[in-house]
């Protein structure tokens, strides 16, 4: 299978390559993505658009760097009836997003885009529809306490692998998504090519 270079610090998504079988590298984008996000608001995109635009960013700019390389970009976001929510930079952050999303149904999209020489050459995005029971502040507290720094901030503020599959009471939609990589269609398209 073609050498996949990943734009992405994400060790998650580059765990679910290697699950695959997909062989791949990882090669840092270094992209600020606030203010990208905050520009892309201002403008009115949807939490989709800022997903997709996020991925192209990250994969065209590596690939600028490594010619004739298939690079693969990566972005998830929640969309909370149209409002984004982006991964939490602390412990309160992060209790305050689960706050905001107790008791209600989101969306997790994932956007993966793979571009060559600058250049985006195919994309996909995915999305999965979550309902969140309801908790009382002292259970999300203590679902925190449960979830080392890493996996939070790595996962936004689920594991759905883990302790978070049990904040939900319905989940529509594919766990590798739900971790922030649509594995299936990547494999599909590097098949294409061969």
């Amino acid at each position: 299978m073609h050498k996949l270079v990943l734009a992405s610090k994400s060790k998650v998504r580059y765990e679910i390559l290697v699950k695959y079988n997909i062989d791949c590298k990882v090669e840092h984008s270094n992209i600020d993505e606030e203010p990208i996000k905050q520009s892309l608001l201002n403008e009115g995109a949807t939490p989709e658009i800022i997903s997709k635009n996020l991925a192209e960013l990250k994969a065209n700019k590596v690939s600028q760097r490594l010619i004739d390389h298939l690079v693969l970009g990566a972005d998830s976001v929640i969309d909370l009836n149209g409002e984004l929510i982006s991964k939490p930079e602390n412990r309160e952050q992060a209790f305050n997003i689960l706050k905001k999303l107790n008791g209600k149904v989101h969306h997790l999209i994932s956007s993966v885009c793979i571009s060559k020489n600058g250049s985006m050459i195919w994309n996909y995005t995915d999305k999965a529809n979550l309902t969140m029971k309801e908790f009382s502040d002292g259970d999300l507290k203590e679902y925190l306490n449960k979830i080392s720094d890493e996996a939070l901030y790595s996962y936004n503020v689920y594991q759905i692998e883990g302790e978070g599959k049990h904040l939900f009471s319905k989940i529509d939609g594919d766990q590798n998504t739900i971790m922030g990589l649509p594995v299936n269609q990547i494999k599909q398209y590097i098949e294409s090519l061969q």
